[in-house]
């Protein structure tokens, strides 16, 4: 135990071709090296756990060599090379800039910079967390930084490259360290387990290589953490308990409730994951991961995006052929609004129920024969609307009495909103409708077509669960129309802004099938126009009439005048009230 040395000491790249996941940034090293082609200063900057140091390390072993291999790389045989294998070469000497930021700390290394090397050609200096120095650090170090010795070169690392001087930034050649990728880390640590004798499955390498987030020295702390508590069989039960993380399952077995509609179910679930000790933003956070991992799984082109093993792989292709593109798309959006309310809800959990709630009503599909609610069956039974002498209009089905040349046009309205002169009924028999349609050159000059957006029932979008019966035409009054307006709106309380857009945006008839909604701005038109489709397909089935369409557009304000001047001001405020004009003149005042 007393010789026992932690994994990512252990196995720290000793040469260029052993450093993992920076393949394009060793070659360019490699090359400077092999060609001579040295600067005086280099800027390693990247995250935590990508290899900056390390590099640094490698990099100053590798130009002090005497006989380096012709692909660039240290012998590792010459007296340099073990002076650095053994930790006692005087030409690499190393500075943390977090403790040794003063300017006594700058002044000591550049008296140390005069001196050449005793052994090899070059001496180098890594500073580490080099943003740490002083402002008068950075200034008393520019000069020697800018002009060094022939024999010294400068290798500074760190996380911050932004709260580097740009004095600094241009004294130095820049190399960015990338995260490392999962598959790299991933197969890092199956190397590791080889050597050490550790059994470990696929799925709990790669949980662990997406905990580290792109540091291969946060991996290897986790793999020795989960290895000493394993006892050396690192399996992927064993991981997400020890990491605390949610379990795969979980979600498959939500996802599965979404697609049967299964509301009790996926609240259960939902209980359990809390029992279980994990917080509920977490588990949003990671159904919105599922629910992206299911969608590039849809397509063989955006499958090598899915980042887990072979066997939770196979998991999610199955249960992606059983998705929707439309249902993962609202899914998605349903997980991150959630994700977006959740800290300033009130009530966290039951935020996080209606989300799961919302999901899986995607799925359930609306029957279009269903009887409509309690308030919509009394808004079917309106009176039947009169003619001016009192009698009621005709039924549209059956044949009434009055003749037939002028009772023909009125038993089913036209499917276009715009009316025609053979359709139009006679003096005879009104209309049954109080609202006259008008004419198509009409309703384009009330709704410039710049700013109006029309919507179909072919044009719905997909996230719509079902269409209303095909052609059901079935006639309602403007009351009607206005209290389903109203219903969808208190089916929306979450949603303040759409809710009160609704409220006081009222459908104005257009023709029989065809109304308007006026909104006073744009943020209100692209609230209604995200939900359209949902509301024309709710307006729709209770209505029970396939041939409704909404426009959607801006009020026509008046240009307000701009006062460009104090004089423009006083008479703007003048015309409003008069007595002002009596005060100023009362007080002898003048307009400056």
């Amino acid at each position: 135990m007393d010789n026992y040395i932690v994994s990512a000491r252990k196995y720290r790249p000793t040469t260029f071709q052993s450093v993992v996941g920076q393949k394009a940034l060793v070659q360019t090293l490699k090359a400077a090296i092999a060609t001579r082609k040295l600067a005086h200063a280099y800027l390693f900057c990247g995250t935590r756990g990508v290899g900056k140091t390390t590099c640094a390390r490698i990099f100053a072993k590798t130009i002090n060599c005497m006989h380096p291999t012709p692909d660039g790389e240290a012998c590792n045989e010459c007296e340099s090379c073990r002076a650095f294998n053994e930790q006692r070469s005087l030409n690499i000497m190393e500075l943390d800039a977090a403790s040794n930021n003063s300017v006594e700390d700058i002044r000591q290394l550049i008296d140390k910079v005069r001196v050449p090397p005793q052994l090899g050609q070059y001496k180098v200096y890594i500073i580490d967390e080099v943003h740490m120095l002083s402002s008068a650090a950075f200034n008393a170090f520019l000069k020697t930084l800018e002009e060094p010795p022939h024999h010294a070169i400068f290798i500074l690392a760190t996380t911050e490259k932004h709260k580097l001087l740009p004095t600094i930034l241009s004294r130095c050649q820049i190399y960015d360290f990338q995260r490392i990728t999962i598959s790299d880390i991933a197969d890092h640590l199956r190397y590791v387990a080889g050597q050490e004798g550790y059994a470990a499955e696929e799925e709990a390498l790669n949980v662990i290589a997406q905990k580290a987030d792109g540091g291969m020295r946060d991996a290897l702390s986790i793999f020795d953490q989960i290895a000493a508590s394993s006892g050396g069989n690192i399996t992927y039960r064993a991981t997400i308990e020890n990491l605390n993380m949610l379990d795969y399952d979980y979600y498959f077995r939500l996802t599965d409730a979404f697609l049967a509609g299964d509301v009790p179910s996926a609240l259960l679930v939902f209980d359990e994951v809390l029992r279980a000790g994990f917080a509920a933003q977490l588990f949003v956070n990671g159904l919105s991961s599922h629910f992206r991992d299911l969608m590039v799984c849809r397509d063989a082109a955006t499958r090598p995006l899915l980042e887990v093993g072979a066997s939770i792989a196979e998991r999610y292709a199955a249960q992606a052929a059983a998705c929707s593109n439309a249902f993962l798309y609202r899914a998605m959006e349903l997980s991150n609004r959630c994700d977006l309310d959740y800290r300033i809800s009130n009530n966290k959990r039951l935020l996080v129920e209606l989300m799961l709630i919302k999901i899986c009503q995607l799925s359930v599909p609306q029957a279009p024969a269903e009887q409509p609610a309690p308030a919509i069956r009394q808004m079917q039974a309106a009176p039947v609307p009169t003619s001016q002498n009192g009698t009621p209009s005709p039924a549209p089905a059956p044949k009434s009495e009055v003749p037939a040349p002028t009772a023909a046009p009125a038993p089913q309205p036209v499917a276009r909103p715009v009316s025609t002169p053979a359709a139009s009924p006679s003096p005879s028999v009104p209309p049954a409708r109080p609202v006259p349609p008008t004419t198509q050159a009409v309703r384009e000059k009330r709704v410039p077509p710049t700013i109006s957006i029309k919507y179909r029932a072919a044009e719905d979008t997909p996230a719509v669960a079902a269409e209303p019966e095909a052609d059901m035409n079935e006639p309602f009054t403007a009351d009607d129309l206005e209290k389903a307006w109203l219903a969808f709106a208190e089916t929306i309380p979450t949603e303040t802004v759409l809710l009160q857009t609704m409220r006081t945006c009222r459908p104005q008839p257009e023709s029989e099938t065809a109304f308007t909604i006026v909104v006073d701005n744009r943020g209100q038109l692209e609230k209604l126009n995200g939900r359209a489709a949902e509301i024309l397909h709710f307006l729709k089935k209770t209505l029970r009439n396939t041939r409704i369409e909404m426009h959607v557009r801006e009020s026509e304000q008046q240009e307000r005048r701009k006062l460009n001047s104090p004089t423009e001001l006083y008479t703007s405020m003048v015309e409003k009230n008069p007595d002002l004009d009596l005060l100023r003149d009362s007080f002898g005042l003048e307009l400056a």
